[in-house]
């Protein structure tokens, strides 16, 4: 159950942050909201379910494959030897971040958003065409 928990918690936390980011840079909020969470739920997690992380960072471009393995070792850390350890030593917890996540206004412009796009359902098939030969399962 904590491994879900810090996993959620890591999720959330790092589209935040994106999401943060994509703003002070003057990004729209449609924009921020496909690049932070509508591609995310549509493509990778399920590409990560069908396949695994290590398949999907494989099959990046190559810039996102070295970024995904420079920052890996860099989030394992901050989640296990500072996050989990507070947790562990039952930290207080800011309860201003918690406020301030739910008063943010990215909260009403994902709710637009989500009623504007249209419903998939997204599947990786065994024999994906998209994905490099050498790298697709087999059936066997």
């Amino acid at each position: 159950m904590l491994y879900c928990f810090s996993l959620f918690c890591c999720l959330i936390s790092i589209a935040s942050f994106q999401i943060e980011i994509l703003r002070k840079k003057g990004h729209s909020y449609s924009e921020i909201i496909n690049e932070s969470l509508i591609e995310s739920v549509d493509s990778l997690n399920p590409f990560m379910h069908a396949r695994g992380v290590s398949f999907m960072v494989d099959n990046c471009s190559t810039t996102a494959r070295l970024g995904s393995r420079k920052w890996a070792p860099r989030f394992d850390y901050i989640l296990t030897q500072q996050a989990l350890v507070a947790v562990d030593n039952s930290t207080p917890i800011n309860r201003d971040l918690i406020s301030n996540f739910f008063s943010d206004p990215v909260h009403g412009a994902v709710e637009v958003c989500a009623q504007l796009r249209p419903t998939v359902d997204i599947s990786v098939p065994a024999d994906a065409d998209f994905v490099r030969p050498e790298l697709r399962q087999s059936s066997n």
